[in-house]
């Protein structure tokens, strides 16, 4: 891996479509432009209507001949999910970059009754992928990349309490919803090699990137103090949304990414070009992403294609 791999270093898109979900702002948007710039179709998968319209714009404006469109997708019901699947996906997929997500925020629930950051951050893309995966199997060089986080190391999974109904810690549940993402990337990509196909399941994560992400829960419970440290720490501290996208799009396009991979911004996981990053041995337990992988399919509801050789 390049240790200075930056955007101009995206091979060419033309010809590839990409669905990108909470590409409405961030790491997401950046991502979605920077497929477009390369001449990827990208269909950018938000909640918001108004602010997905916003993105098209934005992206239209900054690409010359961008090929970008809003399509509603909600992660936190899985009939939008559905939806987006049976009216909304393409013909052809080369990627799907599974990005949007949610940070510790107040306990809620998603439309079908799930902890909102276990609910949004891992069922709705272990879903959307379930639905999406028979396009990407026909599409030959098509990647899956989930976007994880460092901070998966906070907690491993409680199997017995996958949706925080016995005590709600709000970090703890995020850390939980993103060691989810890892497992749900591991155990895919074990099934996919098991069964010799070659489309790539990996995954990335931002570091420390100037986003909303960190100051929205702050935000929803109008806690002041607390939104302006994070918006103070987004102009001292962080890198910005565009380097923060760099490991998602490394994923993504470049050449050789192995199945199961993970890719942050090195080398201390906080910023920099993109290197392999560091993992906990928990997301890459063969017993606990089996058992993930069976839950998630009986929760959401959508039964992955038999990838059986």
């Amino acid at each position: 891996m390049s240790h200075g791999w930056n955007a101009n270093d995206i091979p060419d898109q033309r010809g590839r479509t990409a669905v990108v979900t909470g590409a409405n702002s961030g790491i997401g948007l950046h991502t979605a432009r920077e497929l477009a710039r390369h001449g990827a179709r990208v269909l950018l998968a938000c909640r918001d209507e108004t602010r997905g319209r916003e993105a098209e714009s934005r992206i239209r404006s900054a690409v010359t001949g961008a090929d970008v469109t809003f399509v509603p997708l909600d992660l936190a019901d899985l009939g939008s999910v559905r939806e987006f699947a049976g009216t909304h996906a393409p013909a052809r997929l080369d990627l799907l970059i599974n990005n949007a997500g949610v940070m510790a925020l107040p306990y809620g629930t998603t439309a079908d009754g799930f902890e909102r950051q276990f609910g949004i951050n891992h069922l709705g893309h272990f879903a959307l992928t379930g639905l999406l995966l028979p396009r990407l199997l026909d599409t030959p060089g098509a990647r899956v990349v989930t976007v994880s986080s460092g901070m998966h190391a906070l907690s491993d999974l409680d199997m017995g309490d996958l949706n925080s109904e016995r005590k709600y810690r709000r970090w703890i549940a995020y850390g939980r919803s993103k060691s989810a993402n890892l497992l749900f990337v591991h155990e895919l990509a074990r099934r996919l090699t098991r069964a010799g196909s070659r489309l790539v399941a990996a995954a990335a994560h931002p570091g420390y990137a100037a986003t909303n992400l960190h100051s929205a829960a702050a935000r929803m419970e109008n806690r002041r103090a607390v939104e302006r440290f994070f918006e103070l720490g987004n102009r001292i501290v962080a890198q910005s949304a565009s380097a923060g996208a760099l490991p998602t799009l490394y994923a993504a396009t470049a050449p050789g990414v192995r199945p199961d991979s993970f890719t942050g911004p090195g080398p201390l996981g906080w910023r920099g070009a993109p290197v392999p990053s560091w993992r906990t041995g928990w997301t890459r337990d063969d017993v606990t992403s089996e058992r993930l992988w069976v839950a998630s399919e009986q929760l959401t509801g959508v039964a992955y294609p038999d990838l059986a050789p």
